[in-house]
């Protein structure tokens, strides 16, 4: 992708070539000499010590846009990244395409507000329940969205594969294969869920410290997305145990054992399931413009009050909450006069449903339908 929107004169070279990779580890000032800026760098995480360099030859020259770099792993996330060029590189999140993107209206994709949030959606593309799941069920990855007839098991199956010799074998010598399968499949039937490592370890018969390492994994090569908890520090009552959630659905589903989404939508996985797919649209219209959203969920430690997401803006907090109902009630935020809101104003609340259009709940609350983020 970034290729077609490289400028005039940039080239492009990709460090998942074992020779260049090995070239740019042992001399990075001098593969920087022979590939002049500007430059395009794929899968640099596979010669970190070239970041040390980029950056001596960005202090020296100080032009903007002399490197682009993309990576499979989370950039955010990587140490050198963070270390060594701190003020000098600005990070973009790219996940599977958004709903909108796949359905080919991704050009009047803009950042969610909360503040205008019948401004934020697009009304063609709203549909019933079972093309709802549908989407969901196949998720966003290119290539089943291209191929509308590409089954989902097969690019799944070759995907995974391709994941494991990759991207988990750089990051850590994961020895038992299939027991890091299991782990993934264990993971994806808890979407949605706060994280408990030992449940992880107990299916897929591991340690909970392995446990621990393999969630790092999967956060640092953007198969899941942890969604930390609101507190604060002074109100003890607060969970402090963060949610889990899969980066796409579709791979979710493929891994938690759903194999057609008619079977998915009656399920009790659905609730999970359509709460995934809330978050990665809504991290999606920010990432996909550049922003990292300040968002979180709310949940008392007792449980009594929770509030599924909630979205801090502009001075103001925002709660947000998946609703599998077409007819929502404003009753559904009544925990929202729970969340200690601090220094913030509380901001009238958003349900996502499954409606088929926006309405108003009162007291400046509104339902929006799912098929139009």
């Amino acid at each position: 992708m970034l290729e077609t929107m490289m400028p005039p004169g940039m080239r492009y070279v990709a460090l998942d070539d074992f020779v260049l990779a090995d070239r740019a580890r042992r001399d990075p000032v001098g593969f920087l000499d022979d590939f002049e800026a500007p430059l395009c760098i794929g899968e640099v995480q596979y010669a970190p010590d070239l970041l040390r360099a980029i950056k001596m030859r960005v202090d020296r020259e100080k032009r903007k846009g002399m490197y682009w770099m993309t990576g499979s792993q989370q950039l955010y996330l990587m140490k050198d990244i963070s270390e060594s060029l701190a003020g000098r590189v600005g990070i973009m999140d790219l996940h599977s395409l958004s709903q909108r993107e796949a359905l080919g209206k991704g050009a009047s994709a803009s950042v969610f507000n909360p503040d205008k949030p019948a401004e934020s959606i697009e009304e063609s593309t709203v549909c019933g329940n079972e093309e709802l799941y549908r989407r969901i069920w196949r998720g966003g990855y290119p290539a089943l969205v291209v191929d509308p007839e590409l089954e989902p098991d097969v690019f799944f199956e070759s995907y995974v594969r391709s994941y494991l010799e990759r991207d988990v074998n750089d990051l850590a010598q994961v020895g038992n294969r299939a027991a890091f399968v299991r782990f993934m499949r264990s993971a994806a039937m808890r979407t949605g869920q706060q994280l408990v490592y030992s449940d992880l370890a107990r299916d897929a018969e591991i340690a909970p410290n392995t446990a621990r390492t393999w969630i790092s994994i999967l956060e640092r090569t953007g198969i899941i997305s942890l969604l930390q908890p609101y507190a604060t520090n002074t109100i003890k009552r607060l969970t402090k145990t963060p949610k889990m959630y899969f980066c796409d659905t579709g791979l979710c589903c493929w891994l938690a054992g759903w194999d057609n989404p008619e079977t998915l939508m009656n399920s009790a996985f659905a609730g999970a399931i359509l709460e995934t797919w809330v978050y990665g649209q809504l991290l999606r219209s920010y990432n996909h413009n550049g922003r990292r959203p300040q968002i979180y969920f709310f949940r008392e430690a007792n449980g009594r009050a929770k509030v599924d997401f909630l979205l801090v803006q502009n001075g103001g907090i925002y709660p947000l909450e998946v609703k599998r109902s077409a007819s929502p009630h404003l009753d559904d935020l009544r925990h929202a006069a729970k969340i200690p809101v601090g220094q913030y104003r509380l901001m009238p609340g958003i349900i996502f449903c499954t409606s088929r259009q926006v309405y108003p709940l009162g007291g400046g609350h509104c339902a929006i339908p799912i098929s139009m983020l």
